[in-house]
């Protein structure tokens, strides 16, 4: 794999990884009061070390790079998807900003999967 195209893998681990580290520090109360909600911050933080772990390990593992992010991005998409679900069904922060927040970051995880798919 090229150079550019994993700093642009890793690019995606790391934006997406920050987001969701984000997202959890919102929902722990840390960061805006009245949005905090112990179950969201917790799968938010558990999928942003899952994108990080997949970022430091492919520094340790360049050829698994492309690998790593599909692993990755795929479990941060399924995740996030199940928090969609949460919100429709009433379980979930229910705030229009939680969900724009959910459709931002499912198009984010399909470009980054589209482009590790791409990548030869």
């Amino acid at each position: 794999m090229a150079a550019r195209a994993a700093r642009t893998l890793r690019g995606f681990l790391m934006l997406e990884a920050g987001l969701l580290g984000a997202a959890s520090a919102v929902h722990s109360g840390l960061l805006l009061q009245g949005h905090a909600h112990g179950q969201a911050r917790i799968a938010e933080a558990v999928i942003a070390a899952v994108l990080l772990a997949a970022w430091v390990l492919s520094f340790a593992l360049p050829a698994r790079t492309r690998k790593l992010a599909l692993l990755g991005q795929g479990f941060a998409l399924l995740g996030t998807l199940v928090g969609l679900f949460t919100i429709a069904v009433g379980i979930g922060p229910r705030s229009a900003p939680d969900l724009v927040f959910h459709f931002a970051l499912v198009a984010l995880l399909l470009a980054g999967l589209y482009f590790a798919r791409r990548v030869a």
